[in-house]
């Protein structure tokens, strides 16, 4: 699983003209699901997108996370993030989740993280999205539970 996590001091995601989630102070996390993901990457990228200190503290040092801050995430499915452009100049997308397969998982994530008790507002699956925000810092973060395991 595979995350472009980006701080912000707004967010928000638009499908045809109609907004589908936004946050305010928080997260946009920009979310893909690899072939091989399952369960526990699910847990880990909530443990670690929840708990990320990547907000100021008192002395300006990143130390307080989402929660600490009472912020918001703002999640968003983003497939091509298993894009593999190594070889020519088309990227090959055949290590992300099938689409069928991604909606669920993409859905099992947002419940999870939602059982935090964060404010979670999201994008709309296989949707053309757009999506706005202020990245403060600016600030941005890859995370990906394959190289953390």
């Amino acid at each position: 699983m595979r995350a472009v996590v980006q701080r912000v001091s707004r967010a928000s995601v638009t499908v045809e003209g109609r907004r589908t989630g936004a946050v305010e102070t928080g997260l946009l996390a920009l979310v893909a699901a690899g072939k091989e993901d399952g369960e526990a990457d699910i847990t880990w990228m909530v443990k670690k997108l929840c708990g990320l200190r990547i907000f100021p503290d008192e002395a300006g040092k990143m130390n307080r996370s989402v929660a600490d801050i009472g912020g918001g995430l703002l999640l968003v499915s983003q497939f091509t993030l298993y894009g593999d452009a190594r070889k020519g100049f088309r990227p090959g997308f055949s290590d992300a989740m099938p689409p069928d397969e991604a909606r669920s998982y993409f859905e099992c994530f947002v419940r999870a993280v939602r059982r935090t008790g964060l404010l979670v507002e999201t994008g709309e699956f296989g949707a053309d999205m757009d999506v706005s925000l202020v990245n403060d810092g600016p600030v941005t973060i890859l995370l990906d539970s394959k190289k953390n395991f």
